[in-house]
């Protein structure tokens, strides 16, 4: 198995080598990417993949359901970086249909330290509880939360200290809320977006 995975990578190389001559150098020398993405782990949901962009334009935190903690040393250390020291305006906080996360946190808590880190998703359902009973379909109302867990994480970058600061000193950051569909590879804008301070809180349906 790794040897496999050693020869695709000697192949991948090889082939963007020959396509871009001196692109893997130039990329060495500088890290410039336009948007910080905090995502899923789920490995069908790759950000660079997923995006369409290449090595050098993304910035990448990823967890178990894209839950944004504000206690969270990774993240917060990686959202200082991608602000303080790459520049970064753009922010997407990535969810996705079909997430294991979302499903886990709706069912009896047997998944040891995964209850802990999924325990603010089960605050939001049960915040969530009325409009969620509404669907009738079990799929759908994950789906559901995994979107609102996704404007819930909008609103906590939007919270921390590091992005307040950042607007304060006059930034021009934004916040974005998307989610991704396994069924259909497709992106969508859950229309959440942060700026400023400013929020387009309208989720399409």
């Amino acid at each position: 198995m790794l040897s496999d995975l050693l020869q695709r990578n000697a192949e991948w190389s090889a082939a963007r080598n020959a396509d871009e001559p001196g692109y893997f150098g130039r990329l060495a020398t500088r890290q410039s990417p336009e948007f910080f993405w905090i995502g899923c782990s789920d490995s069908r949901v790759p950000a660079n993949v997923v995006a369409g962009l290449d090595p050098g334009e993304v910035f990448v935190h990823r967890n178990v359901a894209n839950v944004v903690h504000s206690s969270d040393l990774n993240l917060l250390s990686a959202l200082e970086f991608a602000v303080g020291a790459l520049n970064i305006r753009e922010i997407i906080v990535c969810g996705h249909f079909g997430c294991g996360g979302v499903k886990a946190a709706t069912e009896a808590m047997q998944n040891g330290l995964a209850d802990h880190w999924l325990e603010p998703i089960r605050r939001l359902a049960r915040a969530c509880a009325a409009d969620l009973s509404r669907i009738d379909d079990t799929e759908a109302r994950r789906d559901k939360l995994a979107e609102l867990n996704v404007v819930e994480g909008v609103r906590r970058v939007a919270d921390t200290p590091i992005i307040q600061r950042a607007w304060s000193r006059g930034a021009a950051i934004r916040i974005h809320g998307l989610i991704y569909g396994l069924k259909d590879g497709l992106l969508r804008d859950l229309n959440c977006t942060v700026a400023g301070g400013h929020a387009r809180t309208e989720m399409t349906e």
